[in-house]
């Protein structure tokens, strides 16, 4: 079109980065470069549209992106409600591992038993390291396909166990391996995709969690009874890995860091790319930035799953029924899910390191100020409305601790770093998940059980994750100061 002189670039081009981390300087260096959202479409008079307009061409190539960055988080939805949803619905089957009906016949202690989810949960995690870099060296689709052939392989064999080690190896160890696999990917390559509405992306992602948690859960105890458990384990296998595989297919990189991990990728040997984690920026690492992060990462995980465990344990303490019990567990997460998207929302419009800080803060705030209570008082009508105020309150800012933990990353250490950054964090965080849940779980036990008041037996255990809730809110603040003293002090940030 004449008189119009756009810069020379690729296309896509690459979305405005929010300030990405300098690692020779420690300091804050702007990405000025402009998305194709910033170029003017229209400019008074038509004259002047006419020089200022993009081609239409590139208006075309623009709405194919936006198309796929939407497609993007539907897929990263499913892959989050399938692998991650159906982890966090394994306390149906720990109910039902701990009944005579169960394949262990009563005869194994629910320690034991809680072992299978908490390993499965970890290793969810601690493989981020691996399932990152080889998202990168292969592509989104390769790995996140591998990880649903490895889900439903880990289902049916496991549907075919007799002992807890069987169990524990497939229902745990290899489930694991697979969710990481499938999940990994979905919050690696979806916030590249986004920048001012990367938090509200993140938070619908991520929400595929809690309704996992609340739609399998009855489905499962469905299943178990009309079917039996073991052909309930094949036909969730087989319709997970239809739904993993399918959305595998819609997952891709970002142009811009397509292009970068390719270079990346022709400067390694390929035996060095196959086998080999990511080479992470050691001056980030190093960083107080880093360590900030890590200390809260590590914390909150440590305390974030024991309430999800024992919502139903406790709640039955209180004199709630069984079915009633369940119901706090559905509570917590649609309060999880709603949580993850509007505090998403309210990131993108206030800051997400604020929103980290803030769900942080009243996560442990509840905790100590609604649980602990309920665990202490004599009177069962109070503890019930403190308890029932915690589940929902507890749902809403722990859980989006967890969308928002990514948003936080990719905003203080650029997008550029992100992949490495991400996957050690999450590495991280599933160490603190193996180790926090069961030491929650031994404090419990510790108490008598023919107490007169038996929500008492949950009331270190409560203390504990308020005081580890606690460290991680002032691990966030850390970070978030050591953040606003690079750039100046912004308020949203």
């Amino acid at each position: 079109m004449p008189g119009l002189e756009l810069p020379e670039r690729t296309f896509p081009p690459a979305h405005w980065r929010p300030p990405a981390y300098d690692a020779d300087t420690n300091g804050i260096q702007l990405n000025t470069d402009r998305s194709i959202e910033s170029l003017p479409l229209e400019s008074g008079p038509t004259e002047s549209r006419a020089h200022n307009a993009p081609p239409p061409t590139i208006v075309v190539a623009a709405i194919s992106v936006n198309r796929r960055a939407v497609m993007i988080v539907i897929a990263s939805f499913l892959l989050t409600f399938t692998g991650c949803g159906l982890n966090f619905a394994f306390g149906v089957y720990q109910e039902l591992y701990e009944t005579p009906v169960g394949p262990f016949h009563g005869n194994v202690s629910p320690a034991e038993i809680d072992l299978i989810g908490t390993l499965a949960v970890s290793l969810m995690t601690i493989g981020a390291p691996f399932a990152s870099a080889w998202t990168r060296i292969y592509s989104p689709r390769t790995v996140t396909l591998a990880g649903g052939i490895l889900f439903a392989v880990a289902n049916i064999l496991a549907s075919f166990g007799t002992t807890l080690w069987h169990f524990i190896l497939m229902q745990g160890l290899l489930l694991g391996c697979g969710t990481c696999l499938s999940y990994i990917p979905a919050v690696t390559v979806a916030p590249g995709w986004y920048d001012q509405r990367r938090g509200l992306a993140m938070g619908i992602i991520l929400s595929g969690t809690g309704v996992g948690g609340v739609v399998w859960a009855p489905l499962l105890r469905f299943l178990n009874t009309a079917i039996g458990f073991r052909n309930t384990m094949r036909a969730t296998g087989v319709l997970a890995f239809i739904l993993i595989s399918l959305s595998s297919l819609v997952l891709k990189w970002e142009h811009t860091a397509d292009l970068q991990r390719k270079q990346e990728n022709e400067t390694r040997a390929a035996r060095q790319r196959r086998f080999n984690i990511p080479l992470v920026n050691w001056n980030i690492v190093r960083s107080r930035t880093f360590a900030a992060q890590a200390t809260g990462a590590i914390l909150q995980a440590a305390a974030y799953y024991t309430p999800i465990y024992f919502f139903s344990s406790y709640a039955r303490t209180l004199g709630y029924s069984d079915i009633a019990g369940a119901n706090f567990i559905a509570l917590s997460n649609a309060s999880s899910a709603c949580g993850k998207v509007f505090l998403g929302f309210l990131a993108d419009r206030y800051g997400r390191l604020n929103a980290l800080v803030l769900c942080t803060v009243v996560s442990a705030m509840s905790t100590i100020g609604l649980w602990l209570p309920s665990s202490v008082l004599q009177n069962q009508h109070i503890s019930r409305g403190l308890f029932l105020a915690f589940s929902s309150i507890y749902g809403i800012t722990a859980g989006a601790y967890v969308s928002l933990f990514p948003t936080a990353l990719a905003e203080q250490f650029g997008v550029q770093n992100f992949a490495s950054i991400n996957g050690l964090l999450y590495m991280i965080r599933g160490i603190g998940t193996l180790v926090g849940t069961p030491v929650a779980g031994s404090l419990i036990h510790r108490h008598s059980s023919t107490s007169s008041h038996l929500a008492s037996s949950f009331e270190r255990t409560s203390l504990m994750v308020g005081c580890l809730l606690f460290g991680a809110s002032m691990a966030v603040s850390w970070a978030r100061i050591e953040a606003g003293a690079r750039a100046h002090w912004p308020w949203k940030m």
